[in-house]
């Protein structure tokens, strides 16, 4: 066997395969992760924009599992980095390495279980979602309608898609409306299915075993390591990216909540018996002692509500009792959504009410829902230390692990300080950009301090001036949904005449309304929260990002104001650790959004005076990329003025297209067919034919297949060919039809 490629060369054949130019960032960061699996060290690496991360923990991870036999995982944070892995990078890798490594590398994409469609509801074998029975009845003729509609596209696109990935279906429908045609795991009937054989989930599992790298997300990353469901392959090399929203989805992932309507739920699919009736009778107790509750954290639990959790809890335990099906009997969809919905109660008052050491419990009175019992960890930093860093060498990347010039912020947050913390080594590789003279950061010093009350008339008149000047391909980032609705309805009617548009977020799906974005010069996209991270529109598109306030949590939010608390109690700076920190985090991802490629130019906008003013302005400054800083606001408007004149045409949009078994992006015909049928809806070949004992056939293994056959080339010779089981290779022939 001939030796094994180095990792430079690796690398530079990646990057030409991908069009790339050297950087020395990026083999700095690649080097660092292959010295980080030798020495079995954790690391953390702060690579800026254009370092070209991906491909710097990609290739090396590849080489990896080469070498061990192991595949390498992959979690990131956001859907878009995903998309951009598993259809963009990670098959142009592939094409490039094969040559160096004797076989192209396989990979796969695995999620949640509701994140796929159930072929077993699909035909009817649970009952139809609860929901629409909760909806005030003014609403309820309307809200069937349109969730007829999305079912009805939703069935018709099951007969199409080979993955069953929701996030193949452009555009996509309401969670209530895939609510109708998938389920989570607790619902699941797992092996006892009679349609196992076909589910999506199942086959995209058996597609992943074989691979070498699997690209996954926090919440499933986190789920597997910490209910020990051991749904990812055994393996020694775990890579986070966009690492700083580690420890925010692992808390998300293990909170946990309880509704009077999520407990009528359960004693309706729980049936008629006598518990059932008695926990449904709690309904109405549990919604009357949380409408009197207060929003925000509880301190202490009210003995009145104690005693109706426990009466909750009873009821659940008798009901779990009572439904429980008998050894060996077989258990239906609808006997499984019972089960999984009661334990579920059970499971929530019975957290509640231990009132463990770290929990935080607090209520939330939704205008749709009602009141919220919500109970989630203050910290998870130990959890993450015990169940992420445990037995595998992590790697954690970021364009945001540093603040205020520092790991120790990111690395305390995830189990990385303090007494028994592993090692591990802090990188920051720096980024290939001239931030100074690509960018001007401008702090509107002149405007009044944000308020409580909404904008007032002259921020109004700011980001209009501003908006005018840069002619549109403005992305505006606000800290609350309210004020980015405020600001886009302000503006479209001021600008209604100047050609340029207003999107909001809400207006459409996230990943629509940024590929109209991204299309349009004259157009400006206004959010909140998702636009401040994972956007990423290079060229002249977007050259001026406005941010309204500084990010801090909300003053009253039970997990940052318990943080605080507990920080000071033990003597810390609680403002400069959780809010400060938040906040220096979030703007400096949200100015990351302004920068993406080495010919980028653009102004990012605060119309917050305290950037500069406020005793804590330089530990925020410190947080963000070196930009030209300016108060000056006619040299940041001339300035915008004469990029608008000066601008080249936008970037083509990459626009996605259909995965197969186990998310790899299909080729061929059958990607080239995903203008038919229903418009933007990908057509797929059947999920029947695309695994054959957890092998998982490319489009061009079927070709030698189909060629080898015509030529009368026997099954064991091909077997031989493909390096591959007779077996595997006689079933696929089947499946094709080519017998």
């Amino acid at each position: 066997m001939p030796d094994f490629p180095d990792l430079t060369t690796l690398l530079d054949a990646a990057v030409r395969a991908v069009g790339g130019a050297d950087r020395p960032g990026q083999v700095q960061m690649a080097q660092a992760v292959e010295r980080a699996v030798e020495r079995e060290e954790h690391l953390l690496v702060q690579a800026g924009t254009g370092t070209g991360k991906s491909l710097a923990y990609l290739v090396p991870a590849i080489a990896h599992a080469f070498r061990t036999g192991k595949p390498a995982i992959v979690a990131t944070a956001t859907l878009a980095l995903q998309a951009q892995i598993v259809d963009r990078d990670l098959p142009r890798i592939a094409e490039a390495l094969a040559p160096l490594l004797g076989r192209r590398p396989t990979f796969a994409l695995v999620k949640g279980r509701s994140n796929y469609l159930c072929q077993h509801k699909l035909v009817g074998g649970f009952p139809e979602d609860d929901e629409a029975a909760l909806l005030s009845l003014g609403s309820v003729d309307r809200e069937r309608s349109r969730l007829g509609d999305e079912v009805t596209r939703l069935r018709e696109w099951a007969e199409l898609t080979e993955s069953g990935d929701r996030d193949e279906l452009v555009p996509g429908v309401s969670n209530r409306a895939w609510r109708q045609v998938s389920v989570n795991a607790h619902e699941c009937l797992g092996s006892r299915c009679p349609m196992v054989a076909e589910c999506f989930v199942e086959l995209s599992r058996e597609a992943a075993k074989e691979v070498d790298l699997i690209v996954t997300n926090h919440s499933f990353m986190a789920i597997d390591a910490f209910e020990g469901r051991f749904m990812l392959p055994e393996h020694d090399l775990l890579v986070v990216d966009e690492a700083h929203e580690l420890t925010d989805r692992v808390t998300s992932t293990i909170t946990d909540e309880l509704t009077s309507s999520s407990v009528s739920v359960a004693a309706r699919r729980a049936g008629k018996g006598e518990a059932a009736a008695r926990l449904e009778e709690m309904t109405d107790l549990l919604a009357d002692v949380l409408a009197d509750l207060p929003d925000g954290k509880l301190t202490a639990l009210p003995e009145r509500l104690v005693t109706t959790l426990q009466l909750v809890r009873d009821a659940a335990h008798a009901t779990l009792s009572e439904i429980k099906p008998d050894k060996g009997a077989e258990v239906d969809g609808a006997k499984q959504m019972a089960l999984a919905a009661v334990d579920d109660v059970h499971d929530v008052t019975s957290r509640v009410l231990e009132e463990r050491d770290l929990d935080v419990v607090w209520v939330n009175h939704d205008q749709r829902r009602g009141a919220v019992l919500r109970v989630a960890p203050m910290s998870v930093a130990m959890m993450v230390r015990e169940k992420i860093f445990q037995e595998r060498t992590v790697v954690l990347t970021s364009a945001t692990l540093e603040l205020g010039g520092s790991f120790d912020a990111v690395a305390g947050t995830i189990g990385l300080r303090g007494a028994g913390s592993p090692p591990w080594e802090g990188l920051d590789v720096g980024s290939p950009f001239d931030y100074p003279q690509q960018a001007i950061a401008y702090v509107a010093k002149h405007l009044p301090p944000p308020g409580r009350d909404g904008a007032p008339t002259v921020v109004f008149d700011e980001i209009e001036e501003l908006v005018r000047a840069a002619g549109g391909r403005t992305l505006g980032l606000f800290s609350s949904r309210r004020a980015a609705e405020a600001a886009a309805e302000e503006m479209r009617a001021r600008l209604a005449d100047d050609g340029i548009t207003v999107l909001c977020q809400g207006d459409d799906q996230l990943p629509t309304l940024v590929r109209r974005f991204a299309t349009d010069a004259s157009t400006c996209l206004f959010g909140t929260l998702s636009l401040w991270q994972g956007v990423d529109v290079p060229g002249s598109a977007c050259q001026l990002v406005i941010i309204d306030r500084i990010p801090f949590p909300r003053p009253d939010d039970p997990l940052s104001s318990a943080r605080t608390e507990a920080i000071s109690r033990m003597g810390g700076n609680g403002f400069m650790a959780v809010s400060a920190t938040h906040a220096a985090l979030r703007l400096a991802q949200g100015a990351g959004r302004l920068i993406r490629r080495s010919d980028d130019r653009g102004v990012i906008a605060f119309l917050d005076s305290r950037m500069i003013s406020a005793r804590y302005a330089s530990f925020l400054q410190k947080s963000l990329p070196p930009f030209w800083p300016t108060t000056d606001r006619t040299l940041v408007l001339r300035a915008l003025s004469t990029l608008d004149e000066t601008a080249s045409d936008v970037e083509p949009v990459f626009e996605p297209g259909a995965r197969g078994i186990g998310g790899a992006p299909l080729v061929g015909p059958s990607a080239a067919a995903s203008a038919a049928a229903q418009g933007t809806v990908p057509v797929a070949r059947s999920p029947r034919t695309a695994v054959t004992g957890g092998h998982a056939w490319t489009q061009e293994q079927d070709e030698e297949l189909r060629e080898g056959l015509a030529s009368a080339v026997t099954v064991e010779e091909l077997a031989e060919h493909l390096e591959l089981a007779p077996d595997l290779v006689t079933a696929r022939v089947n499946q094709l039809g080519l017998v």
